[in-house]
């Protein structure tokens, strides 16, 4: 049998969140999650007006062009409002994507040709999108496909006996953990007294990491999370517990989240980089996740990822749905 399964930008990992929960329960041992988007068949205005049905339609889409540039604005907007922000920060942490795409020979801009003023305020080479996003803050219109399969232990232990691998080598998730807020950005912006912008997407990182009886964000050893603009990769780092809220910038600083950090996040170049199929993304985290822990990422390899852990962070509209994953192997 299959099953289709809806939630925006996050539909893949809840499709995998469905997939293994059919698995924990018996009814299945074995499952194939497959996502897939095709979006460059049509113009890119016609693309946007698609993807903001997403939103909360009419409020956040009537006479806007962008809706999703638009709403993720406003999240820069709050982060300068209570804490402070600097666009040099913004600005590294797209580098970084487009640099790590580089290695990956399935990104979609990994041939792309980028300068400094690429990543200025520089109207033609990087034209003012709207309010404080630019092009290259945003991730990429992009056809792709991921795809993974998902068993019980035990169709898992027959896996490895006929393919002679040790059980522990067979990646597993380790931990997951799902939240929904309310669809509206600003009634999240402005629910709750929490310090961090996004308290749900804090919490359910937290529940990927209690339910992989993980105590601390560093025992990850790398992070795929869901850069679908550059302020949503910062506000990433402080909600995965890198730093306090609001100081995302001192692991941009001090080199924490960046290749060969403490924490690398995007080894893949990310949805900035690596590109957005919107249907596709959560699945693809996770194929990543595992190529990581398997040591088979390629260019993209973490090294001590290799037989470690690895966590995704996947949203759905302005946050609405967050997903989280552990993966792990020995």
């Amino acid at each position: 049998p299959t099953a289709r399964h809806e939630a925006a930008c996050a539909s893949g990992s809840i499709a995998a969140l469905a997939a293994s929960a059919d698995i924990e329960s018996e009814r299945y041992g074995l499952a194939c999650v497959v996502g897939v988007e095709l979006m460059r068949n049509i113009p890119g205005a016609e693309v946007a007006r698609h993807l903001g049905a997403a939103a909360r339609v009419p409020l956040e889409t009537e006479g806007v062009l962008h809706p999703w540039p638009a709403l993720f604005s406003r999240v820069a907007d709050v982060y300068a409002e209570r804490f402070g922000l600097d666009r040099r920060h913004l600005v590294a942490l797209a580098r970084a994507n487009f640099t790590n795409a580089r290695r990956n020979p399935l990104a979609q801009t990994r041939r792309w040709t980028l300068d400094d003023d690429s990543f200025a305020e520089h109207d033609e080479k990087n034209p003012l999108v709207v309010g404080r996003v630019r092009r290259h803050d945003c991730s990429q219109i992009t056809d792709g496909a991921a795809a993974l399969v998902l068993a019980s232990a035990n169709v898992a232990a027959r896996w490895a006996r006929h393919h002679g691998v040790p059980l522990p080598r067979v990646p597993r998730l380790l931990g997951w953990g799902h939240r929904t807020a309310r669809m509206s950005l600003e009634d999240k912006l402005t629910a709750g007294k929490s310090a961090y912008v996004f308290p749900h997407v804090h919490g359910v990182v937290n529940d990927a990491l209690s339910r992989a009886e993980l105590n601390d964000i560093y025992e990850i050893d790398a992070a795929e999370v869901h850069d679908c603009f550059s302020i949503t990769h910062y506000m990433a780092i402080d909600h995965l517990g890198i730093t306090p809220p609001g100081e995302s910038w001192r692991a941009v600083e001090d080199g924490t989240v960046l290749r060969g950090g403490a924490l690398p996040i995007n080894p893949s170049g990310g949805l900035i980089g690596g590109g957005h199929p919107v249907g596709a993304t959560g699945v693809r985290m996770l194929v990543d996740a595992w190529k990581q822990v398997t040591g088979r990422a390629g260019d993209c390899q973490v090294e001590k990822a290799d037989r470690g852990r690895v966590l995704t962070l996947n949203l759905g509209g302005s946050a609405t749905t967050a997903v989280s994953f552990v993966v792990g192997a020995q």
